[in-house]
């Protein structure tokens, strides 16, 4: 059987804030979503047996906790379709990293699966399904750099200033992971950030400012408990603007030059991991799927 392959790229939050605590026990999140030219590489191709299965799955994870298996289990569910598929995943993006490498796969495969099953599926039905995988899913499948609200599901498009999408990113990864669930459970984590506007973001005039307002709600936490992750960076920002992805462990920041960026990756503390990469504009699997509404437009 062929295998087809299929980039996973991961994502970097520019910025993370909690503004509240909601009803049902999540959290309130407003971020921005920048997708890098780097990530997991994927391997699939259509069984007729209906069977889903992982070709090489990761150590001590049971396949049917795999996110991909459980992302294209719930596309056969939903659809209906009597086919199958084998899977095989290259891993590339840290694992407990913040930086969304299995929710980039879930999201991979439910658009590869749509159309090796030439099922039709739009955009906004596969986000649908894949918010049922986990909040980070559907921006994957959104595919461009996105404003984030909700529990990270409500996205827009938006564009980042030129300079910005010009920059290399660095990013660093202590061998730490960090539990998502503990650091939002955390008594000292704030919740409270004021929301910021959209229009301010996208306003040119207000960018400075807006940047200057913006963090990681997430960042001080983290470092308190894992000290790795507070080291490596304290590091990077000599560096520039450094600071966590998600719920961490990794860190990030922009430099100007290809050069700089190999020097610092050179040049990383010892016990970490780490890449640079541009961003992308949008995912390179994007044209793959349909909009239901083609009159979108970014802001």
């Amino acid at each position: 059987m062929e295998l087809l392959t299929y980039p996973a790229p991961c994502k970097i939050n520019l910025f993370l804030h909690i503004t509240g605590r909601r009803t049902d026990g999540y959290h309130a999140l407003q971020s921005v979503f920048l997708l890098l030219d780097h990530g997991d590489e994927l391997h699939i191709g259509v069984r007729q047996d209906g069977q889903l299965l992982h070709v090489n799955p990761l150590p001590g994870v049971p396949p049917e906790q795999d996110l991909t298996i459980r992302a294209a289990r719930a596309l056969q569910q939903a659809s209906g379709t009597t086919l199958g598929a084998d899977i095989r995943c290259i891993k590339r993006t840290p694992m407990g990293g913040g930086l969304g490498g299995g929710s980039s796969d879930a999201a991979t495969v439910l658009m590869a699966l749509n159309q090796q099953w030439q099922l039709g599926y739009s955009r906004q039905q596969l986000m649908q399904i894949g918010l049922s995988l986990g909040a980070d899913v559907p921006v994957f499948i959104f595919g461009q750099t996105a404003w984030a609200e909700g529990v990270g599901e409500r996205l827009v498009a938006v564009s980042l200033p030129p300079a910005m999408l010009e920059k290399y990113y660095v990013v660093i990864t202590p061998q730490v992971e960090v539990p998502t669930a503990k650091i939002f459970a955390h008594q000292a984590l704030t919740r409270d950030s004021k929301p910021l506007r959209i229009a301010d973001f996208s306003n040119g005039a207000n960018s400075g400012a807006f940047w200057q307002q913006v963090r990681n709600d997430m960042e001080a936490v983290v470092c308190e408990q894992y000290p790795e992750v507070a080291t490596t960076l304290h590091w990077l920002k000599q560096y520039g603007d450094a600071r966590m992805s998600g719920s961490g462990a990794s860190v990030f920041v922009a430099v100007d030059s290809e050069k700089k960026a190999y020097e610092l990756i050179e040049n990383r503390p010892k016990n970490t991991s780490g890449f640079w990469s541009k961003g992308l504009k949008y995912h390179p699997l994007f044209a793959s799927v349909t909009d239901e509404d083609p009159d979108t437009k970014s802001v």
